[in-house]
């Protein structure tokens, strides 16, 4: 399933939405996203599951690139 990751780039760092980045992760469980992401210093404000039409949308941007867990 692929998870797509709201976070800001610093865990100190205070939620704006005008600063929030995305990224996309293939993973099973969001409980996997947050494990392999743990070891970067992100404040992750929410992982959504991204299917169907909102993926294929998603997969339209320029932008869409899936990390894999390490």
């Amino acid at each position: 399933m692929i998870f797509k990751v709201y976070y800001q780039e610093s865990k100190a760092e205070v939620p704006v939405r005008e600063h929030t980045k995305t990224l996309y992760m293939e993973a099973e469980t969001e409980r996997e996203v947050r494990l392999a992401l743990d070891d970067k210093n992100f404040n992750i404000e929410f992982v959504q599951p991204t299917t169907g039409a909102y993926l294929e949308y998603e997969q339209q941007s320029e932008d869409f690139k899936v990390l894999e867990k390490a």
